[in-house]
């Protein structure tokens, strides 16, 4: 897990995988896509791309109104659930995702020269197990027949590839994430109690290491030996060296255990109940597309050559275009009425942040590197994914619960939040868990040695404890006879 993480798809390998923008095949405005699909009012957010059956489609995400107009009840959806994809050509409305659209994405994924095999529909399976993916249910699986015999899943709502899970990962997956979060209780009878089985589980393993260690200290004479000139009662081998090695790393075990079991949020414990950042008073309303902002065409002449996807958003008062291009890094951004650079505005940026909560700003720190709470990690880990830029501005607010926001400064947009709960959580979680210590993480390899070392003398101590374990069973079944 370490090296191998769950099937994911990051931020920067689905924009790796989408062909460059091509204004021959691009006739509609923004604007003119959205009349097309009959959507007259504001959005979440807007984008373009080659990511739906091979073609340039706008990918509309409607803002929805829970209660009558309210502006605070606007909520966010999940993305895939209410999308709206328009052929940015001709203005048609995908209505359906059918298995011809799904290969023609999949296509345009692995590349023209790969040939694809389309595998069926399906709910969930062992690699598509995140609720993140249950606004793109039911999804198509296609393999691809490219070197790594890589699975793609493609999108029931909008066609676009949502996942990728090559031989490689899979195969580790089965040893690694699959059966240490216990996903062989997931999509079958057993998946309503996944929760408390791994909760339950935790708790009975926290209870196993307390009266494991417990006795262990018992049991080992500290001032004295036994006759056998040893610490240890045990003169076996392998019930010398689990007692031994039970009081060396008792405390790491623990950890883990508890750790594990605060990665489950169990009972709600770090639900803090502070409110929702009103980021449409931050970014002065919704997303409104009109006839007077630039067209796609516009944008793309003005942006450098490659751009893979136009993004529209509303940050901090402005109406925004991201421009992304293959490898990584920070997208270009653009004006979205005239299309030119957007040049970020520092002081009107500090009034518009003090608008995401009712409480006052203490201050705005400028933060050049990373801090305990906003920080990178591999894509493939379970809290990396998307690249953590800087500088940001840590906006710390005074309130109950003492909420920390962080803030791209070149855009404005909100690139996370934090409180007094969610740190708390962030140290019994992703510290004693997967070690997440900044000191650490930045002085790789000395990260890895120290989490192998730790693992290999947790497997030889889960294994000691198995071995004598069965032995026991061994000894009792002797005693058992059959009747007749």
């Amino acid at each position: 897990m370490m090296y191998v993480g769950y099937p994911k798809l990051t931020a920067a390998e689905r924009i790796q995988h989408l062909p460059p923008l091509n204004t021959a095949t691009i006739t509609l405005t923004p604007r003119q896509a959205l009349d097309a699909a009959g959507i007259k009012g504001s959005l979440h957010e807007l984008r373009l791309a080659v990511a739906s059956g091979g073609r340039a489609v706008y990918l509309a995400v409607p803002a929805r109104d829970l209660n009558a107009g309210s502006a605070s009840s606007l909520r966010r959806v999940a993305p895939g659930s209410d999308t709206v994809v328009i052929d940015a050509s001709t203005g048609v409305v995908l209505r359906q995702v059918d298995r011809a659209h799904a290969l023609a994405s999949a296509a345009v994924f692995g590349g023209l020269a790969v040939a694809t095999d389309y595998e069926g529909g399906i709910d969930e399976d062992a690699f598509t197990h995140s609720r993140a993916l249950d606004a793109h249910r039911p999804l198509h699986r296609v393999r691809l027949a490219d070197a790594d015999a890589t699975l793609l899943y493609i999108s029931g709502t909008t066609g676009e590839v949502v996942r990728d899970a090559p031989r490689i990962e899979r195969f580790w997956n089965y040893i690694g994430a699959w059966i240490h979060w216990l996903y062989p209780f997931r999509g079958n009878i057993f998946n309503a109690y996944w929760t408390d089985i791994v909760i339950w589980l935790s708790i009975l393993g926290i209870g196993l290491v307390l009266t494991g260690t417990a006795i262990g200290i018992m049991r080992w004479r500290f001032t004295r030996v036994y006759r056998r000139g040893s610490h240890s009662p045990y003169h076996g081998f392998v019930m010398r060296w689990h007692h031994i090695l039970g009081l060396l790393f008792a405390l790491i075990t623990l950890t883990w255990v508890f750790s594990g079991l605060m990665s489950m949020n169990p009972w709600k414990i770090f639900d803090s109940g502070a409110p929702a950042l009103n980021t449409v008073a931050m970014n002065g309303g919704l997303l409104d597309i009109s006839s007077r902002q630039a067209s796609a065409q516009q944008l793309l002449a003005a942006a450098p050559n490659g751009v893979r996807e136009l993004h529209w958003i509303r940050a901090s008062g402005q109406t925004l275009v991201f421009a992304s291009m293959s490898g990584g890094g920070r997208p270009a951004v653009f004006n979205a009425e005239s299309a030119s650079i957007y040049v970020p505005d520092f002081e009107a940026l500090k009034t518009n942040v003090a608008r995401l909560l009712p409480d006052p700003v203490v201050r705005i720190e400028v933060l050049t590197d990373y801090d305990l709470y906003y920080y990178s990690r591999e894509p493939h880990t379970m809290t990396g994914g998307p690249e953590k830029f800087l500088p940001v501005w840590r906006v710390v607010f005074d309130n109950a619960h003492a909420t920390w926001v962080y803030i791209d400064p070149m855009t404005g947009a909100v690139l996370g939040h934090t409180d007094s709960t969610k740190r708390l959580s962030r140290w019994l979680f992703a510290m004693l868990h997967s070690w997440d210590w900044l000191p650490l993480l930045e002085r790789r390899p000395l990260w890895d040695i120290v989490l192998i070392l730790l693992s290999l003398c947790g497997t030889a101590l889960s294994l000691s404890g198995v071995i004598i374990g069965w032995r026991r069973l061994g000894r009792k079944f002797k005693f058992v006879t059959v009747p007749g």
